[in-house]
């Protein structure tokens, strides 16, 4: 026998985590928050086979780090989406998980503490009991799939997911996402290239195979039949923006090359403000006015707002963060969500009910 070592060079330790499972019997979901659930994947479901007129809206904090302030937000928001549901949907962004161009806080469920005690078993129950509350209120929420582990815990109580522009092209990630129960958004490349995001489309909506965990926690083959309810996210890159009507139209046409479903979502945020939260009303605005014009294919936007406006570095001290701004990306403030929301609702409102017409015809021809 030879003593020479050639496993786990670089691995200090491994813990053993809660299973599925097991977090799902600690942290159960009531019939109200199945129903918030469902409810919530099916009204999208809907919009994107063009049988709800409606426009859905993800919005919320870039990341999560302060349940209090998580569910301050989520009490005015649903005052919000309670006001303007006869024209859009609102979804409330619960990111937990958050990619690093190179460092960096990881999100609540790396390091819900924050201070690099990476307590993550911690951070999965957190993040599970966050969700529930949040479904027992009516709220539907949306998130960055980003750990292929983790929806096993959380994913049944997400109504629409996003796959990141870091991660769009990876085949995990297009593996994972034609699995999820929810729909599903494919982010455009970083560089603000298409054929990424498409590539990523045509491979989600097909059958897959690969290895993953079960709710048991025991390494699986996991067989997929593949997302039916997948589209595209505009926003912007390469230090350009790319929600404007020609852009959107460029994004038409490829998609129709590649026989995939006209169904876009701009994300206000990102490359699309040019890294200005404080423009992303301006981009409501002008997705607004595509709509207002004779738009079909957008078919939700995407936005980070919190309490407060802007974003901080974390303190030394926690005890210096200040309430309801954001760690990760800038944010506007709820005032101007008030504003920006009710903007867009009374700018699509006159169009909506003739937009549906031509779009559930133009869905029934292609079904045919």
């Amino acid at each position: 026998m030879t003593n020479v070592i050639v496993d786990d060079l670089n691995v200090l330790s491994e813990q053993t985590l809660i299973t599925p499972n097991e977090l799902k019997k600690l942290i159960p979901a009531s019939d109200t928050a199945l129903a918030t659930v469902s409810n919530g994947r099916l009204i999208i479901k809907d919009i994107l086979e063009h049988k709800d007129s409606r426009l859905f809206v993800i919005i919320g904090p870039c990341s999560i780090h302060d349940i209090d302030a998580a569910m301050e937000y989520a009490r005015r928001l649903k005052v919000l989406a309670d006001e303007v549901q006869d024209c859009l949907v609102l979804v409330m962004r619960v990111y937990f998980e958050k990619p690093r161009t190179t460092v960096g806080w990881k999100g609540f469920i790396n390091d819900p503490y924050m201070n690099d005690s990476f307590a993550i078993e911690d951070g999965l129950k957190l993040a599970r009991q966050l969700l529930v509350d949040l479904a027992e209120m009516g709220i539907p929420t949306s998130t960055e799939a980003l750990d292929p582990v983790s929806p096993q815990y959380l994913q049944d109580m997400i109504s629409w997911s996003a796959i990141g522009a870091r991660t769009t092209e990876s085949q995990t990630h297009r593996e994972m996402a034609s699995g999820l129960s929810s729909a599903v958004g494919f982010k455009n490349g970083t560089d603000g290239g298409l054929a990424v995001a498409i590539n990523a489309l045509q491979s989600v909506s097909a059958p897959h195979r690969f290895l993953g965990i079960n709710h048991e926690g025991q390494v699986a083959v996991i067989r997929t039949r593949g997302n039916q309810h997948a589209h595209i996210v505009l926003r912007g890159g390469g230090g350009n923006t790319n929600y404007d009507s020609v852009n959107v139209a460029v994004c038409e046409q490829a998609l129709a090359k590649a026989s995939i479903d006209a169904n876009i979502m701009i994300d206000c945020s990102h490359a699309n403000s040019s890294k200005n939260y404080a423009l992303q009303p301006l981009v409501m605005e002008n997705v607004g006015n595509q709509i207002a014009e004779g738009n079909s294919s957008i078919v939700g936007l995407m936005v980070e707002s919190n309490l407060n406006a802007g974003n901080q570095a974390i303190p030394d001290k926690l005890e210096d963060l200040e309430y309801g701004v954001s760690v990760t990306d800038a944010c506007v403030d709820w005032a101007a969500t008030e504003a920006m929301i009710r903007d867009l609702r009374d700018r699509v409102k006159p169009y909506l009910p003739e937009r549906q017409a031509l779009r559930a015809a133009d869905f029934k021809a292609k079904s045919a």
